[in-house]
C-alpha cells in the first residue's frame, strides 16, 4: 500500500496539527507492525543452543540471503525529488570509542555490525547483515524488513532468528543476541511494500554458549535423547573389512552399517540357497554363491509399504528400514532436503513432557532387498553417538557490549554514507569477488532524487554506486560517520542490487527513505524492553 507523502514547506504545520487532531492514534495503527520472534525466554535459550552448538556449525552452514535473483538486477528509475513527512531529526549513537590505529583500508570498521541468522520457511540457513542501534534498554538492531519476514511465506517472520555482532567464521565474539519482538512498518509486513523494506529487532542480552561432548554407546545415546537431552550421531566411512569385524562383534543393531552407492550395479536374481541362517552371510557378501551380496535400495516410504515380505528383489529390508536418533541439526537439514526432494526417507520430532518442547529426532530411511553382483560398490560406515552438556552463559546487552549507532530520518539526498556489509552473492555475470568472511563497504554520496523500480514495485528509494552483492542487504547507511569514533547515524538500510549500466554487475544498491513514519516504527521499538535468557 503506497502512501502519498506531503510535500515539506507550507503543508507542514497543518499535517502537525491534523496528527494532533488525531492524538496520534490513526497514525501508530496505520503505520506500526510488530510480532514476536520468541516464546519464552527458554525458547530463545534453545535458539541460541541450535545456532552455536558444536563449535557454531549451523552458524558455518549458513549461506547469504537470496531474495532477490538475476532477474531482479535491474535499472533503477529517478522518481523525482526528495520528500519529507515532518522536520529533519536525529537521535545520538551510544558507546563512542577512543581512535584507534588499527585500520580496514583505512577505514575503521564499527563494533556494532554484524550477521543476522535465521531459518526461512523452507527450512534454509540464511543470513544478512545488521548493526546496533541506540534504544532505551541497549537492545535494538536494525537491518532490512526482508531480512526478519519471509517474503516467500508472507504470514511469518523468519524462525530461529539471531544478531551475532562482529561475526567471523562460527565465532561470536560479543555473544548470540537472539530477536524477541520485530517492529516494521504496517507496509511491509502486510503488503510486502518495499518502500518500507527496514526492520529494527529487539534482542534479548547475549549469550555465550559453550558445550562438553562426551562418546557413548548407541544405547546410552537413545536413552539420553529419550530424556530431552542433547546428542548427535556422526558418520565415519570404514573399509570393508572393518564393517565385517564390527558387524560380526555387534549383530545388525551395532553402529555398523552398509547398503550399495552405485547406481550402476548390476541386479541379479535370488541365490536359490537363500535361507534364514545363511542371510547374514550374504548381507557380509560371504554366501555360499560367491559374487553375489544382499543389500538395499532406498525408496520413498509409500513404495516400501506397497513392497512385499521375503528375500527376492524388491521386497521389504526390514533390517535397513528402522528409525534411527539423529541431531538436530541433521533433522533440520534433511527436513529441508525432503522439501527439496533431495532425502526420500522421513524425520521426526519428539516431544517432551510440555507437549511444546522438542527433545529428540529421529530419522528413517526405507529400503527394498537388492542382490547384486560383488563388483558393485557398497558403502561401509560406522556410527559414533556423542552426548552434549550446554552450558549458557549471560553475555549482557548489546549496547553495552559494542555500542549502538544513532538514528536519523527526514535528511536531505545527495549526502555522503558510508555503507557496511558482509557481501557474498555471485554478480548476475557468474563473477563472484566477495566471500561473505568479512565485513566490505561503500562510500559516496547518495542519489539526489527518490529512486524506484517498477518491476519491484518501489518507488520511494534512494541509490548509491556500489559493487555489492547479496550478503550485504540489511547493512546500514551510516550518516555523517566518524572514522575515529566508529559511530553515525543509521539513515538508511541496503534493501536491492541493481544493475545500471546492463552489464551483468551490480553496481548500484538502494535503501527504503527514511522519514517519519519510519521514525514512528524506530521509537517505539527503542523503548521495548526485552530482558534475559539465562
Amino acid at each position: 500500500m503506497k502512501r502519498i507523502l506531503i510535500p515539506a514547506g507550507g503543508a507542514i504545520l497543518a499535517t502537525g496539527l491534523l496528527a494532533a487532531g488525531l492524538a496520534g492514534t490513526a497514525q501508530a495503527d496505520d503505520t506500526l507492525a510488530k510480532d514476536n520472534l520468541t516464546t519464552s525466554a527458554a525458547n530463545a535459550k534453545a535458539i541460541a543452543n541450535f545456532w552455536a552448538d558444536n563449535n557454531g556449525a549451523a552458524l558455518k552452514a549458513a549461506t547469504e540471503s537470496n531474495v532477490w535473483d538475476k532477474a531482479d538486477v535491474a535499472k533503477l528509475q529517478s522518481k523525482g525529488g526528495s520528500t519529507t513527512d515532518t522536520k529533519p531529526g536525529s537521535t545520538a549513537p551510544i558507546g563512542e570509542e577512543k581512535k584507534t590505529t588499527v585500520k580496514v583500508q583505512n577505514v575503521n570498521l564499527p563494533k556494532t555490525i554484524g550477521k543476522v541468522f535465521f531459518v526461512n520457511s523452507k527450512g534454509e540457513k540464511k543470513w544478512c547483515s545488521a548493526t546496533s542501534i541506540q534504544s532505551q534498554y541497549r537492545n535494538l538492531v536494525a537491518t532490512a524488513g526482508h531480512c526478519v519476514y519471509d517474503t516467500a511465506n508472507n504470514t511469518d517472520v523468519m524462525s530461529k532468528w539471531v544478531f551475532v555482532p562482529g561475526y567471523y567464521q562460527g565465532r561470536a565474539p560479543w555473544g548470540v543476541y537472539v530477536g524477541k519482538q520485530a517492529f516494521t512498518h504496517y507496509d511491509f509486513d502486510v503488503y510486502e511494500d518495499y518502500d518500507r523494506d527496514y526492520a529494527f529487532v529487539t534482542v534479548y542480552n547475549g549469550v555465550n554458549v559453550t558445550g562438553k561432548t562426551t562418546k557413548v554407546t548407541p544405547s546410552e545415546y537413545k536413552a539420553h535423547v529419550a530424556k530431552g537431552g542433547v546428542g548427535y550421531v556422526k558418520e565415519t566411512t570404514i573399509t570393508e573389512a572393518e564393517f565385517q569385524a564390527g558387524y560380526d562383534k555387534y549383530g545388525e543393531d551395532g553402529p555398523y552399517k552398509s547398503k550399495a552407492v552405485d547406481p550402476k550395479v548390476e541386479t541379479v536374481a535370488k541365490p536359490a540357497d537363500v535361507t534364514d541362517k545363511n542371510v547374514d552371510a550374504y548381507i557380509k557378501g560371504e554366501g555360499p554363491t560367491k559374487g553375489v551380496q544382499l543389500t538395499g535400495a532406498e525408496v520413498y516410504k509409500s513404495q516400501y509399504t506397497a513392497a512385499g515380505t521375503g528375500f527376492d528383489n524388491g521386497h521389504k529390508f526390514e533390517r535397513l528400514s528402522t528409525e534411527v536418533p539423529i541431531s538436530k541439526e541433521e533433522y533440520d537439514k534433511l527436513k529441508a532436503d525432503k522439501g527439496d526432494g533431495k532425502f526420500m526417507g522421513e524425520v521426526r520430532a519428539q516431544l517432551g513432557d510440555d507437549k511444546k518442547t522438542e527433545v529428540a529426532w529421529f530419522k528413517q530411511q526405507f529400503f527394498i532387498k537388492k542382490w547384486i553382483k560383488s563388483t558393485a560398490q557398497v558403502k561401509y560406515w560406522v556410527e559414533d553417538y556423542y552426548l552434549v552438556d550446554i552450558a549458557a552463559k549471560d553475555a549482557g546487552r548489546l549496547g553495552d557490549n559494542v555500542g549502538g549507532q544513532g538514528f536519523a530520518w527526514n535528511q536531505p539526498t545527495g549526502k555522503n554514507v558510508r555503507v557496511f556489509g558482509y557481501p557474498a552473492a555471485p554478480h548476475p555475470d557468474g563473477n563472484k569477488n566477495y566471500t561473505g568472511v568479512t565485513p566490505k563497504w561503500c562510500y559516496g554520496k547518495t542519489s539526489a532524487k527518490l529512486v524506484g523500480s517498477a518491476a519491484k514495485k518501489i518507488e520511494e528509494h534512494v541509490a548509491l554506486k556500489c559493487a555489492m552483492t547479496e550478503g550485504a542487504d540489511g547493512g546500514p547507511w551510516l550518516y555523517n560517520y566518524s572514522n575515529s569514533k566508529r559511530l553515525g547515524y543509521v539513515n538508511g538500510v541496503t534493501s536491492t542490487f541493481n544493475d545500471q549500466d546492463s552489464n551483468g554487475r551490480v553496481d548500484y544498491i538502494s535503501s527504503p527513505y527514511f522519514d517519519g513514519e519510519t521514525n514512528t516504527i524506530y521509537k517505539a521499538a527503542a523503548a521495548a524492553w526485552s530482558g534475559k535468557v539465562v
